[in-house]
């Protein structure tokens, strides 16, 4: 197996590091781009997403490539809860469109774990879908990463 390059910031993580590589995960999910995505953690990566439990990138690869061609117009924000040296709380909401039409706000939880060279070793995720109207939607930026100027969770309300 070929050695990983490091994926900094690395542990142990500061507070800028840590909010960091949580700006880096949101722009990163919201290419939609499971191959680019499924690079962020260990080739054995552990998850737990909602019910769902993934063992490798090859399952993180698949999982995402689903779930992106079932919830379209998907957008996400995430924000630092809490930090230590090798691990990262994040609270989160995404916006999506289902197959019939009805859009939805996602909010969660993430635990995140890291391993020596910054990639997840662990990823633990609770999350709850409340249908909203689309005139309730707050995420609209284009397609792809939120722009820098664009209000966070907390800005937001939410």
């Amino acid at each position: 197996m070929t050695p990983q390059a490091p994926r900094p910031p690395l542990p142990p993580f500061s507070y800028e590091d840590a909010v960091r590589k949580v700006r880096m995960a949101e722009d990163a999910w919201n290419t939609r781009d499971p191959d680019k995505v499924a690079l962020a953690y260990t080739p054995d990566t552990r998850w737990r997403n909602r019910s769902e439990f993934l063992n490798g990138r090859d399952e993180v690869r698949d999982f995402l490539a689903r779930k992106w061609t079932q919830e379209t117009g998907y957008r996400l924000i995430k924000e630092i809860w809490a930090h230590d040296a090798r691990r990262i709380a994040v609270r989160f909401c995404y916006e999506y469109l289902d197959a019939t039409g009805q859009w939805f706000r996602a909010h969660g939880n993430e635990n995140w774990e890291f391993d020596d060279l910054g990639y997840m070793a662990v990823r633990h995720a609770s999350i709850n879908d409340v249908p909203i109207a689309e005139t309730d939607r707050k995420f609209r930026w284009p397609q792809g990463p939120r722009p820098a100027d664009h209000p966070g969770l907390t800005e937001l309300g939410l």
